[in-house]
């Protein structure tokens, strides 16, 4: 083979080699930024040991409407918390002339842009294993995420299940949260409308879970992380800005 040949053949093989290395970046740079967060999570602050809850039996209900709550205050029967980085939440009970049941909401209002940073409102009344659970919620405002969920089978602050809707991705996600490392395990995409009120419910038997968003079941899917009794809550992300209210829930 001539010297110019030879000169040719491994020019080609460089090309060839930076194309592969180009596709792998691009692919690894597409992949969905809601599966698998386990290096953000690795870096998440210990959460606070939970004070246990009674475990509800089948047939109690729960129900909060935030409407007897003081403005500017958290609404009795909870507290907050954080999973992953960032400032600590900002929740509040406030008015809302389009609120489901008014005139009252619970609103997260902190606009830390974090991205790995999850507010948490957690109920202190009881524990749940087999539920049924819904809330409404309106996003209303984040440039970062527009997103609000419900925490179920909760242990603590870094250790739940949650299904949450996002306005700005429209898509709705299920995921375990493991020491603070958030995993989806199910999905479904579809528009998520902010600045109006939706519905999110999830019933819990097992390990299997159904979610329904405005009524329609969007979600089927079944996980083994947690199976014992936990705690319920609400949940944003990074500078949501959120409002919720009529969040029930049934032990089953």
């Amino acid at each position: 083979m001539s010297s110019r040949l030879k000169r040719c053949s491994a020019l080609l093989k460089v090309i060839f080699i930076a194309a592969v290395f180009v596709g792998l970046v691009s692919l690894l740079a597409c992949k969905d930024n809601d599966e698998d967060e386990k290096a953000n999570g690795q870096s998440a602050s210990a959460a606070a040991v939970e004070r246990s809850a009674p475990v509800e039996a089948a047939g109690q209900q729960l129900a909060y409407n935030f409407d007897s709550d003081l403005a500017g205050q958290l609404p009795n029967k909870f507290h907050s918390a954080r999973t992953g980085q960032g400032s600590e939440s900002k929740w509040a009970t406030m008015a809302d002339p389009t609120a489901p049941s008014k005139p009252n909401v619970v609103a997260q209002t902190s606009t830390d842009k974090t991205d790995y940073r999850f507010p948490l409102l957690i109920a202190d009344e009881g524990s749940f294993r087999d539920l049924d659970i819904s809330v409404k919620f309106k996003a209303v405002s984040g440039s970062v995420d527009q997103a609000g969920g419900l925490v179920f089978r909760l242990k603590d602050a870094n250790n739940y299940y949650i299904v949450r809707a996002n306005a700005l991705e429209d898509n709705y996600r299920l995921y375990h949260v493991v020491n603070g490392s958030r995993v989806q395990f199910a999905g479904a995409n579809f528009k998520v409308s902010s600045g109006a009120w939706h519905e999110l419910r999830v019933e819990a038997v097992g390990n299997k879970f159904t979610c329904y968003f405005d009524g329609a079941n969007k979600i089927e899917a079944t996980d083994d992380t947690f199976k014992d009794a936990g705690k319920i809550g609400l949940w944003t992300k990074a500078d949501s800005v959120t409002y919720f209210d009529d969040l029930r829930v049934t032990a089953k």
